[in-house]
């Protein structure tokens, strides 16, 4: 891990700043941390500045104030620069009282309105996805995706297919992982049902208690924020066995969950913010803050989740960022480490997040055009001028030819489907008259899987 640079004095780089830095417009394209900028070469003087350089050597200034600049230099005149353009946030503070702060910059401007104008939109794709047939089993898949990911993210190590099924079935949790996934599929449930309402302590608590129910060693943990005295959990890197973050003591959290609560509701008299970096810094505070014993980043996840409806993403719903995160780990926890090291710069998780939120809005626009182009091509396979399939069957044979080894119940079709279980079987039973799938009994239920005939029935049509 890069430790901070040490810096030279204010003074001295002031006089360089004035003589050499005038000169010079390249800047960073990117909005580096110390541990990335202190690997690239400091800009150079231009060719137009010699002149000026001997004109003012001839005064008799030292000859070391033209000398090129050294990258600890160019490190303090950027952070410098960017406090100028920074805004402070005055409600919500690090551990060391100082305001957290925001640098709008095109950067962040430019990729914050693509989210929101993609996120919230009434045309285009997301008129694709609000009038699309399947648009409840979107919000259902993206919610189980959501769960699973989220709570894979903390520790939970059940499969993607166990938890699925489980999911899908309605079964009850067998271990604890089980049981984190079900929380939070809850969890984010409720979060929906709860957009248009302000962001409360109690509604905070109550996600949390959601979250993490009967997964805690001392189930009077749920919903309760940590007190004074009990021990507060660090972030240490295993790197270098070096904490990276202490959390605030626990007298505070009363006080400051109130003002994040403020904060999240518009209510705080701070500085205007686009609802997408109001939501991701909700998502930053609540892990920081590090209210409850643990589930900490599960509770900030579905206030993420919660703070986006709000504001009017309504595509947010759809969405899965969990999994995204899940597959570059020590990237997410880097956007923590890097606001934290550098004062409180909420910039770097801003264009991290960002930057989440892009690829998973770009997987969903991938997966709608890939679900409705199957869903095409099975409607032409299967003659839809005949009217002999209903679009759940079309579905249905859509992941049948996908996955051969894949089976059905009715269960899990109806709670899929938002239809009844009865609607389910008719469904299911129709195509296995037809030859398209077979029914067998496994236990005190029906299971419907893919026949060997599938093939050959649909290349026939």
């Amino acid at each position: 891990m890069a430790s901070s640079p040490r810096l030279p004095q204010w003074e001295d780089v002031d006089k360089r700043r004035r003589l050499v830095l005038g000169c010079i417009d390249q800047l960073p394209d990117e909005y580096l941390p110390w541990r990335r900028l202190r690997f690239h070469n400091p800009p150079a003087l231009p060719d137009s500045f010699a002149p000026l350089a001997a004109s003012l050597a001839d005064l008799g200034l030292p000859a070391e104030l033209f000398g090129p600049l050294t990258v600890e230099e160019w490190w303090l005149v950027l952070r410098r620069d960017r406090n100028n353009i920074g805004r402070d946030l005055p409600t919500l503070t690090s551990t060391s009282g100082q305001p957290l702060r925001f640098a709008l910059t095109d950067q962040v401007l430019r990729q914050a309105e693509a989210v929101a104008s993609q996120l919230g939109g009434q045309i285009g794709f997301a008129a694709e996805v609000a009038n699309d047939p399947n648009r409840d089993r979107y919000i259902r898949s993206a919610l189980e995706e959501e769960a699973i990911t989220s709570s894979q993210l903390e520790g939970a190590a059940t499969t993607r297919r166990v938890a699925k099924e489980m999911l899908q079935t309605g079964r009850a949790p067998r271990d604890k992982s089980e049981r984190m996934i079900a929380n939070n599929f809850l969890a984010m449930q409720r979060a929906r049902e709860l957009r248009d309402v302000a962001l409360t302590p109690g509604l905070v608590r109550e996600l949390h208690a959601i979250v993490t129910e009967a997964t805690l060693d001392d189930s009077a943990d749920a919903g309760r924020l940590q007190a004074l005295g009990e021990e507060r959990v660090v972030v240490v890197d295993a790197r270098d066995d070096i904490v990276v973050h202490r959390p605030p003591d626990a007298a505070e959290l009363p006080q400051r969950l109130q003002q994040l609560c403020d904060f999240a509701n518009e209510l705080d008299g701070g500085p205007y913010l686009p609802g997408v970096l109001r939501a991701l810094t909700l998502h930053f505070m609540v892990s920081y803050d590090h209210f409850f014993v643990d589930g900490n980043g599960r509770t900030a996840r579905a206030i993420f989740y919660w703070s986006m409806l709000h504001h009017g993403y309504w595509l947010a719903e759809y969405l899965t960022i969990s999994t995204i995160l899940r597959k570059a780990f020590a990237q997410y926890a880097q956007s923590f480490i890097d606001t934290e090291q550098d004062g409180g710069d909420l910039t770097y998780f801003f264009l991290y997040h960002l930057d989440v939120l892009r690829r998973a809005i770009d997987g969903l626009r991938d997966y709608v055009q890939r679900t409705t182009s199957l869903q095409r091509s099975i409607r032409a396979r299967l003659d839809p001028s005949s009217g002999e399939f209903n679009l759940r069957q079309i579905s249905l044979l859509g992941e049948a030819t996908r996955d051969p080894d894949r089976s059905f119940t009715a269960t899990v079709v109806a709670a899929r489907f938002a239809v009844t279980d009865q609607t389910a079987r008719s469904d299911l039973d129709d195509l296995v008259a037809r030859g398209y799938l077979t029914r067998s009994r496994e236990g005190h239920r029906f299971v419907w899987r893919v026949s060997p005939r599938l093939p050959e029935l649909l290349n026939s049509t």
